[in-house]
């Protein structure tokens, strides 16, 4: 069984509080701060496939560089896909965080206590 990670930007509160919850409950993991070693499209895509979820899902629409790629118009079809997942990877503070994978095989966006309550 693979370790449980995190990828995690210190500066975000709610990637803070996630990672405290590990700290918490005594899980094993390896913080990945995924600004400063960004996923590949492929590890973007395998992180996907794991979460259940489509890359705009994922996407924080709301950033500057969001604004400036203009990604609110893109398409969100499976025609679309490659180009938001090469956007993440080119652009990795547009990745929601923070995504836990868990040493179960379970993936997440540890944004709300739900999730959270899936890390205790």
């Amino acid at each position: 069984m693979a370790e449980t990670e995190i990828w995690h930007n210190p500066q975000c509160s709610k990637s803070r509080t996630a990672k405290a919850v590990l700290e918490e409950t005594g899980s094993d993991y390896v913080e990945r701060r995924y600004l400063d070693n960004p996923p590949s499209a492929d590890e973007i895509r395998a992180a996907l496939t794991k979460l259940g979820l489509e890359p705009w899902d994922i996407t924080r629409t709301a950033e500057a560089q969001a604004k400036e790629l203009g990604v609110a118009a893109w398409g969100r079809t499976p025609a679309d896909r490659d180009r938001w997942i090469e956007a993440l990877a080119t652009h990795p503070r547009l990745i929601q965080r923070p995504i836990v994978f868990t040493a179960d095989g379970r993936a997440f966006v540890a944004r709300d206590d739900e999730s959270l309550d899936e890390l205790r």
